[in-house]
């Protein structure tokens, strides 16, 4: 592994203990509600921050060890970071900002202006050169930033919610350039964000980061697949059910039962998409397995769908087409009934 760290580190009440590892060549991305510690986390990473204990290791070189008295400063360390907001300098030109990490190396002048030509030619801002950097674009402003951490030959690149502060159709374009960059990068790179497409788009690895401590680890699609928190389901658009399986049924702790298709037994998840949940003004005939009386707590647009938050004994998710919700008439408040296919459930362990 290029990068191995084991981060402890306070801050205020919260306490983040996490464990990474990431090979040359791979994007792991550290997902989690704000507040989680994924940016103390990469803090530590970068020597921004001092841990209170445990270690960084970064190929054959130590970067941290608390025990033994090691902390190697941000610029000793071969890493560039891309920030959230740029964090470009307006003082200086963008050739400039590029170059700032080789000059600060002791790079001549004329050197250092010819890599940040390239690098400017590399993602796409070939001739902006001599602007300055209020007069980019966000999207201009993020390639700049990763121009400058790129420009060095990193063994590390840390990106700490680069993709943010842009619009919907930049965040689109710049997501997709990202992509292309991070998969020519040969070092290791860490991802932190809290948008689920960010990482499932960009990321080989995925670690879940809540309270300060990891929940999940996985592929993107092992974790869009089976979450095992309410906050990856929610991310992922499942319904989450924790119970107790027991033949083809599911009884769940918050009480309630849920027909499934497959045997269950122990402790598991039961899942269910928002596209596999019908909405009915009055219980539908015959004998669906899964049919339970909910409430309309919440509705949102969602595509070309209205998303619909159902509280009752089977708290669900539902998509309706907005054609639909409105020939239901349905308002917060709304008394429906919800419908699921046993096939439709998925189940595992916890």
């Amino acid at each position: 592994m290029s990068l191995a760290a084991t981060v402890q580190v306070r801050r205020g009440t919260l306490e983040v203990d996490v464990d990474l590892e990431v090979a040359d060549r791979e994007v792991l991305a550290v997902l989690g509600p704000n507040g989680a510690g994924k940016s103390s986390l990469l803090r530590v990473v970068a020597g921004l921050l001092q841990p209170d204990g445990g270690r960084v290791e970064v190929g054959d070189q130590v970067w941290d060890d608390v025990a033994a008295g090691v902390h190697l400063p941000p610029h000793r360390r071969a890493l560039g970071m891309v920030f959230q907001d740029a964090l470009l300098f307006p003082h200086l030109s963008v050739a400039e900002n590029v170059a700032f990490g080789l000059r600060t190396r002791g790079a001549p002048r004329a050197e250092a202006r010819r890599a940040a030509g390239d690098w400017l030619a590399r993602v796409g801002l070939e001739g902006l050169g001599d602007h300055r950097s209020a007069e980019l674009s966000g999207g201009q402003a993020q390639r700049a930033a990763l121009a400058r951490a790129l420009i060095g030959n990193p063994r590390l690149l840390l990106l700490d919610e680069p993709l943010s502060a842009l619009d919907a159709r930049t965040r689109l374009t710049v997501r997709a350039e990202l992509r292309r960059h991070l998969a020519e990068f040969p070092g290791s790179t860490v991802l932190v964000t809290h948008d689920p497409v960010d990482a499932l788009a960009l990321a080989d690895r995925v670690v879940v980061v809540e309270d300060g401590h990891v929940v999940q680890a996985g592929t993107p699609t092992e974790i869009g697949r089976a979450p095992r928190t309410d906050y990856v389901a929610r991310l992922v658009g499942l319904s989450l059910l924790p119970g107790t399986g027991s033949g083809r049924s599911v009884r769940l702790d918050a009480g309630g039962e849920v027909a499934v298709a497959e045997e269950a037994s122990g402790p598991v998840f039961a899942a269910v998409r928002p596209e596999s949940v019908a909405l009915y003004l009055s219980r539908p005939d015959g004998s669906p397995r899964n049919v339970w009386p909910a409430r309309l707590v919440g509705a949102t647009p969602h595509g070309a769908t209205v998303r619909c938050e159902l509280a009752g004994e089977v708290p669900l998710v539902a998509d309706v087409t907005a054609a639909a919700f409105a020939e239901l008439g349905l308002v917060p408040g709304s008394e429906v009934w919800a419908t699921v296919k046993a096939s439709e459930v998925a189940v595992y362990a916890r």
